[in-house]
């Protein structure tokens, strides 16, 4: 959001939460044992022409997301998990074309709202997690998250 006010580009913040089962095989063992069950999550609407467009397609790189596709190559319909919930695995809507973009849609399981300002959204909520498993994700588990997806990622 900085990035565009920075360029001029009106834009909010939209807040949810999506279901863990969203981020499994993204997220394994442990880590994904202890997630929440309703993971706090935001995407970031841009007015452009007079349309508010919602972008949350671009949170997985297409190098990530064609090895997905590989690996599942089964699957043409509905996906849900290693980061992605969409009705079209084959064709999610992650390019901008004067469009929405989607790659977790439907995973959502509550919708907080449209906030002009992150702080505001973050003041109203926040992911509810004890003080050791807010210093477990982020001294252990996101870096183990990361780690697998770069094999993911990087896979032949």
């Amino acid at each position: 959001m900085a990035l565009l006010r920075g360029v001029h580009i009106p834009c909010r913040i939209h807040g949810f939460t999506i279901d863990k089962k969203l981020q499994k095989g993204a997220v394994t063992g442990i880590v994904y044992k202890n997630a929440p069950q309703n993971i706090f999550h935001s995407w970031v609407e841009v007015y452009l022409e007079k349309v508010w467009y919602e972008l949350e397609g671009f949170i997985l790189d297409k190098q990530y997301l064609a090895r997905l596709q590989s690996i599942h190559a089964d699957c043409q319909g509905p996906f849900c998990g290693y980061g992605v919930a969409v009705k079209d695995f084959r064709n999610p809507v992650i390019e901008f074309e004067r469009n929405h973009t989607y790659i977790q849609s439907e995973g959502i399981t509550r919708d907080f709202g449209i906030y002009d300002c992150p702080d505001d959204l973050l003041q109203e909520h926040h992911q509810e997690m004890s003080g050791l498993k807010i210093f477990l994700y982020r001294y252990l588990g996101r870096h183990l998250m990361n780690c697998n997806i770069r094999k993911i990622r990087d896979s032949k």
